[in-house]
């Protein structure tokens, strides 16, 4: 999620959260990063969200947060344990950077590694390591405009996606970068608001009820988590950066682009 206005999340996680064990195969731990003002706190919980106290908590509990990542994990490198559970974070340009990755990576060995290391033993992780040293090694110690992030970013996804499934999302507390390789979609609310109905549990919120005028939040998920709302399904290759709720920055796949 990607709001201009602390927002809480207990709607689209009751919906994430059935995902993890009940209605969908993603049994295999969870957590949460979450963002007010650039501060992060994060929660990660190795036991299915469905079943989780935890998760049961944070689906009720109203913790507005500018930005959230939160993700489920069905295991397919790494064993079931804390350290091999999502987002995983790290230190940048003295900001702490969380991520999120769906899919399987071929050989992540083969990304070389010289100075941050994985804490657990799954690729996602071995693939943040390798993002963090790719940035540092090209922009040194200061953080690049958005634009020019954003299509370093790709570049080196669209590497990533020659090893596998490389689905990913990445913040540092402003920007949220979201990129596809083969399923994310995403909806922006804003004024004016309309009731939303989950696809995965029997809860309905009218969002003119809890939100001002003023108020915009995007929402990116694998799969829609609502079924009478219209979302936009992003396609391989395409990265999408949200700041405050809005699209800020926009590369489309070249194959989309030659198209056009």
């Amino acid at each position: 999620m990607s709001a201009n206005v602390p927002t809480d999340i207990c709607f689209s996680f009751s919906g994430l959260r059935a995902r993890g064990g009940r209605t969908g195969p993603h049994k295999d731990g969870w957590g949460m990063a979450m963002y007010r003002d650039s501060h992060v706190w994060s929660i990660h919980d190795p036991r299915p969200s469905a079943d989780s106290d935890m998760a049961d908590v944070m689906s009720k509990t109203s913790l507005k947060c500018h930005i959230v990542i939160s993700h489920i994990r069905q295991a397919n490198v790494g064993n079931v344990c804390l350290p091999n559970t999502h987002p995983f974070s790290r230190l940048l340009w003295d900001t702490t950077w969380s991520y999120a990755h769906n899919g399987q990576l071929d050989t992540p060995q083969s990304l070389s590694l010289l100075t941050h290391f994985p804490l657990g033993t799954t690729d996602s992780e071995r693939a943040f390591c390798w993002i963090i040293e790719q940035l540092m090694a090209r922009f040194g110690d200061t953080m690049p405009d958005v634009q020019a992030l954003s299509e370093t970013l790709t570049e080196l996804c669209d590497r990533l996606r020659e090893k596998g499934v490389f689905n990913m999302m990445l913040s540092n507390g402003q920007y949220l970068f979201s990129y596809c390789t083969t399923k994310l979609h995403w909806i922006t609310r804003r004024a004016p608001f309309k009731p939303a109905t989950l696809s995965d549990e029997d809860m309905t919120v009218d969002f003119k009820e809890v939100t001002t005028d003023k108020d915009v939040v995007t929402v990116i998920a694998t799969q829609p988590l609502t079924e009478n709302e219209t979302w936009h399904q992003m396609r391989a290759g395409e990265m999408c950066v949200f700041d405050a709720g809005e699209l800020v920055v926009h590369i489309k796949p070249e194959v989309e682009m030659l198209d056009a």
